[in-house]
C-alpha cells in the first residue's frame, strides 16, 4: 500500500509526463548520446544537448530530434574546464524553463597502462568523467526537485567492473567511471525522499559510428567479441532503451543502481 506521500508523487509524475519533459543530455553528438536523443524524443520533449566540437554530429542529432517532434538546442562546451558543467545547467534552464531529466553521458577512453598514465591524462579523465557529472547533478538538483518526476541518469562503462588480461583495462578512465557511481550512489541515497531517482547504465563494448574516434581498433575489437557471451557488440540503441525506461514512471522505484548492458561480460 503506497503512502499518501508516494501516491501524490506518482500522481505529480503521471500528470507532467502528459507535458513537456525537458531533458538535458551531454555527449549526444554521436553514438550512446546520439541514441538517448533519438529514442527519448517526441512532440512532448525539448532537449539541450552538449558536445565539445562535433558540430556536424549534433546538428545531426538536433535533426532527428525535430523530426519526431520535439524541440532541441544546441551547446558546445568542454566539460573537463572546471566550472563548466554547472554553466551548462544554467543555459539548460534559461533554454528549457526548468529540468526533469539529466542525462550525463560524456566521456571517452583511455587505453593508456596505468604506469604510462601522466598526471596531465588522470586529472583530465576525472575532469571530463567525474567531476562534471558531480557538477551536473548538484547544479541540477534545485530545478530537478520542482519538476515532480526528476531523473538523473549517468553512462558508466564496464571498466570499473571486469579486470582481466583477455580485455583492455582503461584503467584511468575506469576509474573515473567509479567515482561516478560512488557520486551516483550518494546522491540516490539523499535525493530518494523527494522521489528524485539516480541510476547508471554501464554499457559493454557498444557499435561506434563510422567516423567516429575509437579506443581500439577493429582488428582488437574482433578478438575482445570473443568474450562476450553473446558474441557481439551491442547497438548503441540498447543503451538508450535502458536510459530511457530509467528516465520513464515505469521506473520510479529504481534509484542508486548501477545497470549492467553488456551482453553478459562479467
Amino acid at each position: 500500500m503506497l503512502s499518501h506521500k508516494q501516491g501524490k508523487i506518482l500522481k505529480i509524475f503521471g500528470m507532467v509526463m502528459e507535458q513537456v519533459r525537458k531533458i538535458l543530455v551531454t555527449g549526444g553528438a554521436s553514438g550512446i548520446g546520439a541514441a538517448i536523443c533519438r529514442r527519448m524524443s517526441g512532440r512532448n520533449s525539448h532537449f539541450l544537448v552538449q558536445t565539445r566540437a562535433n558540430r556536424t554530429g549534433l546538428e545531426k542529432t538536433i535533426r532527428d530530434i525535430e523530426r519526431k517532434g520535439g524541440r532541441a538546442k544546441a551547446e558546445f562546451a568542454d566539460l573537463a574546464v572546471k566550472g563548466t558543467a554547472r554553466s551548462l545547467v544554467e543555459r539548460s534552464i534559461e533554454f528549457l524553463g526548468g529540468l526533469d531529466v539529466l542525462v550525463a553521458n560524456a566521456g571517452y577512453a583511455l587505453k593508456t597502462p596505468i604506469t604510462n598514465v601522466s598526471d596531465e591524462e588522470f586529472e583530465k579523465a576525472h575532469a571530463t568523467i567525474s567531476r562534471s557529472f558531480f557538477e551536473l547533478a548538484t547544479a541540477a538538483i534545485p530545478y530537478i526537485e520542482k519538476s515532480g518526476c526528476g531523473r538523473i541518469v549517468g553512462i558508466s562503462a564496464f571498466g570499473p567492473h571486469v579486470w582481466r588480461t583477455t580485455v583492455t583495462p582503461f584503467a584511468a578512465t575506469a576509474a573515473a567511471k567509479a567515482s561516478m557511481e560512488v557520486i551516483a550512489k550518494a546522491l540516490a541515497l539523499e535525493l530518494a525522499p523527494n522521489g528524485i531517482t539516480v541510476n547508471l547504465i554501464a554499457p559493454g563494448f557498444v557499435k561506434k559510428d563510422q567516423d567516429a574516434h575509437v579506443a581500439i581498433s577493429p582488428e582488437i575489437l574482433s578478438r575482445l567479441v570473443a568474450e562476450v557471451p553473446m558474441g557481439r557488440v551491442a547497438e548503441p540503441e540498447e543503451i538508450a532503451s535502458a536510459v530511457a525506461f530509467c528516465a520513464s514512471s515505469e521506473a520510479s522505484y529504481i534509484t542508486g543502481q548501477v545497470i549492467h548492458v553488456n551482453g553478459g561480460l562479467v
